[in-house]
């Protein structure tokens, strides 16, 4: 009894350190949050100041440049495989190509808007300054938001990825950015996080998320930090094992469900009145990637609005989206940007990505602080008829009729039926649900009048079915989403199911899953489910 009362309070003196440390970096957050640009142009020229003698650097002169307008003029604006041959070189063991230091770390992309995987390069600087401060502002704003918070008095849950050694150079490694912002934390934030590293990085998932949920069943966990699709696959192996109705029997003291890479919107009904049903639980979104970490939820009342970190080595610059197809757009700084506009975002790091293109978009729902909503990705959207159909219209659109018919979803994703034997085209839907629609038809129904409502192209293409006609809506089983990612070799970490896309590759592949057919994985290999 007394050795029990000792580790609580120690345990309570942990939460009370830890709370006082992070709430010391408020002061830092609220002077960005006021100068903005400030913030941005000290970015700016220490980023180059440090790449001026790399390769890159010295390829377009970075020590002659005088303003960010020379640098916009000078620097063009880079895509993944442009910058390819530079990581390449990195990968190989090159140093000083895109940046000054050793980069001894490659974050793999998931690759969900390109077949082909990529590594980003993790500079020791974009792990101390970028992802690691952005982990430490996450809890700073998390107990600024509710400061009697004992969230430190348990552990937190992080669902990660795994690591691999680099093929081109041993010296270096590669895997999710989860994985890697894992592997290189320090000894006082992995005391309180769960499961132990040589669990958190299995390669095999399905050993993984056994394994995870035993050990985990046995932790007080408070926190959860994960993609809300492999959470819920978590959970329910944790609520297996343990024969409980519902994890806050589980995990008692839990607090924060902290979530990123998809929208959590569709899913939030589904955590609020089932996963988590308890008032105490708060839910806060961060906005990271392979790339960095760019944005947190500051406020917990403005749902899917993400504070944009302005100090974290990263410059940013904004496409307006009827830009993005031009040859040479116009990038917008942060004091030019408007509110309620479509955004490509573009970035400059310190682990030598310079004027990136990271495929997503944004719209600034403030300024003085600058907020922003994801609206989508470059890549992900339907445009097979010029409907123009982008994410943030999806999530809307199944939200709502999540909500008029009592449905809840796992997963979705949606593509395009052509025109043919002069029938004209729809949108076609995959929805694996967890609880169905009262009534289907009403679904499918809201799900198309909520699109037209907010999208003046859907609906001027809707109108008398003349090029478009009511979606299509496949409603498959519990696991199907889950089969198809094993089969493509993209289970757990940071892969996420593309939402939209303009092909039918994808809604071809999970039909096939849904009919037991074969198809070709992106390994090249003839499956058979």
């Amino acid at each position: 009894m007394l050795c029990f009362l000792q580790i609580t309070e120690q345990m309570t003196l942990l939460n009370e350190t830890l709370i006082w440390l992070m709430k010391r970096r408020l002061p830092r957050i609220q002077s960005f949050m006021e100068r903005p640009m400030d913030a941005q142009e000290q970015m700016f020229w220490s980023l180059i100041d440090d790449a001026k003698y790399t390769l890159w650097g010295k390829q377009y002169d970075y020590q002659s440049i005088l303003s960010i307008k020379q640098f916009q003029e000078r620097v063009p604006i880079s895509s993944y495989e442009d910058l390819y041959p530079y990581i390449e070189r990195m990968m190989k063991g090159e140093e000083n190509v895109l940046w000054h230091s050793e980069i001894q770390w490659f974050s793999k992309s998931s690759g969900t808007t390109n077949a082909r995987s990529k590594y980003i390069p993790v500079s020791k600087e974009s792990l101390e300054d970028c992802h690691f401060m952005g982990g430490k502002d996450m809890m700073t704003l998390l107990a600024n938001n509710k400061p009697n918070t004992q969230v430190f008095e348990g552990k937190g849950l992080s669902i990660g990825g795994s690591l691999s050694s680099n093929a081109l150079n041993a010296k270096s490694f590669a895997g999710d950015v989860s994985a890697v912002v894992m592997k290189n934390l320090p000894i006082w934030a992995q005391l309180i996080r769960t499961p132990s590293l040589d669990v958190a990085l299995m390669d095999v998932w399905e050993e993984k998320i056994q394994k995870m949920a035993e050990v985990t069943a046995q932790e007080n966990v408070t926190s959860i930090l994960g993609v809300p699709t492999w959470t819920l696959v978590l959970i329910e192996k944790v609520l297996e094992i343990t024969g409980k109705s519902n994890i806050l029997e589980v995990w008692e003291n839990f607090e924060f469900f902290i979530h990123g890479a998809v929208a959590f919107q569709p899913y939030r009904e589904l955590f609020t009145n089932k996963i988590f049903p308890s008032d105490a639980v708060s839910y806060l979104e961060i906005y990271n990637a392979s790339e960095g970490f760019f944005g947190i939820q500051d406020d917990l009342t403005k749902q899917d609005e993400l504070l944009l970190m302005l100090d974290y080595g990263i410059f940013y610059e904004f496409i307006p989206m009827e830009e993005i197809e031009s040859e040479n757009p116009k990038a917008l700084t942060l004091d030019e940007v408007e509110l309620g506009k479509n955004y490509a975002v573009v970035i400059s790091t310190n682990a030598g990505l310079w004027r990136y293109k990271i495929g997503d978009t944004v719209r600034f729902t403030s300024k003085y602080p600058h907020r922003i909503k994801i609206s989508g990705r470059t890549k992900h959207f339907i445009n097979a008829f010029g409907e123009e159909v982008i994410i943030e219209n999806a999530e809307q659109a199944i939200t709502k009729a999540c909500e008029m018919t009592g449905a809840k979803i796992t997963d979705y994703t949606a593509a395009p039926e052509y025109m043919k034997g002069g029938k004209s085209g729809c949108h076609e839907w995959i929805i694996e649900f967890s609880q169905l629609p009262d009534d289907e038809e009403v679904f499918k129904r809201v799900l198309d009048e909520t699109i037209r409502e907010n999208n003046s192209d859907y609906d001027a293409k809707r109108y008398n079915d003349m090029v478009l006609r009511m979606p299509k809506i496949h409603a498959v089983e519990q696991g199907t989403f889950y089969e198809w990612m094993r089969i493509r070799g993209k289970l757990g970490g940071q892969h996420k199911v593309p939402r939209l896309s303009n092909t039918r590759e994808y809604i071809e592949e999970i039909l096939s899953v849904v009919s037991g057919q074969k198809f070709i994985s992106n390994s090249g290999k003839n499956v058979h489910v």
